[in-house]
């Protein structure tokens, strides 16, 4: 249970919400700056040039804003190590242990002290790099329309969340005991740990953690939501909640998205995703998020991620422990069941998180294309899903192998436009890869 909390703290307490997502977000950003709608025809006259078109609207100011984000992605987990590493070399994190155990005699009221300090440390030496890259950057290029004080009580929420989350809970209290039972075999038994709190934390977000941040309401186009539903009927798919969300509070980018799962599951629709793309488009969106829900894409990220874990732990634990032998006294603690441990144990797994990136991403952009497959399969609306897919992502479209596999949870740009106009087994008589009507 820990390691999910340190996972979230490590990539960055002030940047997400807790709760674990099935499926992997990518860094880069899912709508552009400028740029136009692709309608130009191809030489001979034909459908539409969709890549000539990706191309010539990747500008200069386009792909200065595609490789900050880049590059910010890169630098991020290596500022988040440094942040821990300065809790660590200070003897910060070793006072605020301190201050912890001074006034609780009891675990999980030394927990949640010394977690609310170190959230607040955390917050304050990564505010510069979140402002930058959530605030200031998004604001030069014209794609953010909230407010500082908006902004700002978002990050403050994000620690509140992180707070309640694993301190008022009991997780990481629960976690250091497990440790301390346990010195050796800690990893084990928190990796078996995480999986009901990822199972749990997909359940509960779409109910309690996302509408702290925007309002959510079911579809209000009825036209637009029967169409949805038949599309849901043909996709094998039980009447489902639709919903939109005031992301136009905060953005101008595009997208949508499918979360939670049983009582919770829910298909979700920007509300500038509504204004900006027409109704094939947004048709075209919604069978690739129906996809993730039929193929089980929730369910296999769950299993990924628990599965992934286990490697994450035990590798942190090695780690932790030569860590502490070697450097230990020098920063103020000498076993990792010590509280003043969690800079530690957040550097590892930031630091083993970015290396597992390639995996991460190649799951997620698999995934991703077998919606797009289900997509274009249940709809055969190739032409609009390549719209749909120009509007929602102006990242770079043809981004270098490593960027691709560090950086890209979904395929980039130019590869599935090519796949969406090319893919039609129906109309040469061969049978569809994974939409099986009736079935």
């Amino acid at each position: 249970m820990l390691g999910i909390a340190v996972l979230v703290l490590a990539l960055g307490v002030a940047g997400g919400t807790p709760a674990a997502r099935a499926s992997a977000v990518s860094p880069v950003p899912a709508s552009g700056v400028g740029g136009s709608e692709a309608t130009s025809a191809s030489p001979s006259g034909g459908a539409p040039d969709y890549v000539s078109q990706v191309r010539a609207d990747f500008t200069p100011q386009n792909r200065a804003y595609s490789r900050t984000r880049v590059g910010l992605a890169f630098l991020s987990p290596f500022y988040d190590i440094l942040a821990g590493l300065l809790l660590l070399a200070t003897g910060l994190s070793a006072r605020m242990r301190d201050v912890a155990c001074a006034r609780f005699r009891n675990i999980y009221g030394r927990t949640l002290a010394y977690l609310a300090q170190f959230l607040l440390a955390s917050f304050v030496l990564e505010l510069p790099l979140s402002f930058y890259g959530g605030f200031a950057l998004e604001h030069r290029y014209g794609l953010s329309t909230q407010s500082f004080g908006a902004w700002f009580g978002d990050q403050g929420k994000d620690v509140a969340v992180n707070l309640f989350f694993f301190g008022v809970t009991g997780l990481l209290a629960l976690a250091y005991l497990v440790i301390r039972k346990s010195p050796t075999r800690w990893w084990l038994w928190l990796a078996l740990g995480s999986i009901p709190v990822i199972a749990g934390g997909t359940l509960i977000e779409p109910l309690v953690i996302d509408p702290l941040y925007n309002k959510f309401r079911p579809l209000q186009d009825q036209e637009l939501r029967a169409k949805i539903l038949t599309l849901a009927a043909r996709a094998g798919i039980p009447g489902r909640n639709v919903y939109e969300v005031d992301k136009s509070r905060q953005t101008k980018k595009y997208n949508a998205y499918v979360n939670g799962f049983g009582p919770s599951q829910r298909i979700v629709l920007w509300d500038t995703t509504l204004e900006g793309m027409k109704e094939d488009e947004i048709l075209a969106v919604m069978a690739h998020e129906m996809g993730h829900y039929v193929l089980r894409h929730i369910w296999k990220g769950i299993a990924f991620f628990s599965l992934l874990s286990f490697a994450l732990f035990y590798c942190s634990g090695l780690i932790a422990r030569w860590a502490t032998a070697r450097f230990g006294a020098r920063w103020g603690f000498r076993e990792t069941h010590d509280l003043a441990s969690l800079p530690l144990l957040g550097v590892t797994i930031t630091l083993l998180s970015f290396l597992a990136m390639p995996l991460i991403n190649g799951f997620s952009r698999t995934v991703e294309h077998e919606a797009d497959v289900f997509g274009l399969e249940v709809t055969h609306l190739n032409d609009a899903a390549a719209r749909a897919f120009i509007k929602q992502n102006k990242s770079d479209p043809e981004p270098s192998g490593f960027v691709k596999v560090f950086e890209y949870s979904h395929p980039p740009m130019i590869e599935r436009i090519r796949f969406a106009i090319r893919y039609r087994p129906w109309m040469e008589g061969k049978p569809n890869r994974v939409f099986k009507p009736g079935s």
